[in-house]
């Protein structure tokens, strides 16, 4: 297999405009589980742009034969004037979201006739894709990076979630802790080209373990199998989520059970911004999902040349076989990470982050 053309593209944030293909010395980039990923770019310093390239109006996008695998938000440069060499640092974009806010404001009237700006909150009752959309649409309107939300598909999963102007609650966040809990999702931002020639984003979700990884990683077959960490701060025989102090001093609260071979074990949550009971039970049951097993993390590296790293898709399930002493695994685990490094020559080296699949499986029915 030869290797593979890769390019880094410059881009406006705001609006998708290639501005330049830069130069680069090295490419890393990776995506992570319902979080935003992250890049860094090497590139010479005399090949940068000082009045185009700036943190926090530009993105960069990496694409593998032209098509777009990567993009986001560049939110750092650290320019060495000794190397001559400028080190590019961007998040996925999903960082973006970080920086925004649900609440606004409204003009309203005044008695004497003038207007002034009333700010509010956020208050909603819907399914889990149409307050996904809600929330994006929402920054979009307001000057945002005009994410996709149009392959949202409703899951018949509602949620109400409620937020005062004083909370603040930024978006990132919101979007997070909706596919957290039990009966959740894995949600991720696919770059790509627009018929206009910009670039694009859009945001896709599916239901958990829902993805396949179409090979199972065999050590010393097809993969260098790492490292294999073992877990069990997490294990709860009792897990409790409480919810908002009401003023009182009393809290709304759930929680659930684990029957484990184990000493009694409590794990607790706090969801300061959550007011119902009935809110509180999918937060207690993701508590509990996490807490039934040992969590098994393997680490590993692909063979180079075997795979297409973009057929590794963050939340996709997959058999993992080692046979190594201690570490014994034929399982089937969840990838929570992919990072993917590119040297001068177009040499890839893809590395995997894994969790036991039974830490995702949702017990919740609704």
């Amino acid at each position: 297999m030869s290797a593979a053309r890769y390019e880094v593209l410059q881009t406006v944030a705001k609006t998708g405009e290639v501005v330049a293909s830069l130069p680069v010395t090295g490419i890393q980039y990776g995506e992570t589980l319902n979080s935003a990923g992250s890049a860094s770019i090497g590139m010479p310093l005399k090949a940068a742009d000082p009045d185009t390239l700036e943190p926090g109006k530009s993105a960069l996008v990496v694409t593998r034969d032209d098509e777009p695998v990567w993009g986001g938000m560049l939110w750092s440069a650290t320019a060495d004037l000794d190397t001559g060499t400028l080190a590019l640092n961007a998040s996925g974009w999903h960082s973006y979201y970080s920086a925004c806010y649900l609440g606004g404001a409204t003009l309203q009237n005044l008695p004497s006739g003038g207007i002034r700006l009333k700010w509010a909150g956020y208050k909603a009752n819907k399914d889990q894709a149409l307050l996904l959309s809600d929330w994006i649409e929402r920054a979009n309107d307001d000057g945002g990076i005009g994410t996709d939300t149009s392959r949202l598909t409703t899951t018949g999963r509602i949620r109400s979630r409620e937020w005062g102007f004083s909370e603040f609650k930024n978006i990132a966040e919101a979007i997070n802790e909706l596919a957290d809990e039990d009966g959740g999702f894995d949600f991720r931002y696919e770059t790509y080209w627009r018929d206009n020639g910009t670039v694009g984003n859009r945001i896709l979700k599916n239901g958990r373990l829902q993805n396949v990884i179409p090979f199972a990683l065999v050590h010393r077959e097809n993969c260098n199998v790492t490292q294999v960490g073992y877990d069990g701060s997490k294990l709860a025989t009792r897990a409790f989520a409480f919810g908002a102090d009401m003023g009182t001093g009393v809290k709304p609260y759930a929680n659930v059970s684990n029957d484990l071979d184990a000493p009694t074990l409590t794990q607790v949550a706090t969801y300061s911004d959550l007011k119902a009971t009935a809110d509180l039970i999918p937060k207690a049951a993701a508590i509990g999902a996490v807490g039934r097993q040992v969590i098994g993390i393997p680490t590993l590296t692909l063979y180079p040349g075997v795979f297409d790293p973009s057929s590794f898709l963050p939340g996709a399930v997959g058999t993992v076989q080692v046979d190594s002493g201690y570490v014994r695994l034929l399982e089937e685990f969840v990838l929570t990470e992919r990072r993917v490094d590119v040297d001068v020559n177009g040499t890839e080296t893809v590395s995997l982050s894994l969790a036991s699949k039974d830490v995702f499986t949702s017990g919740d029915p609704s």
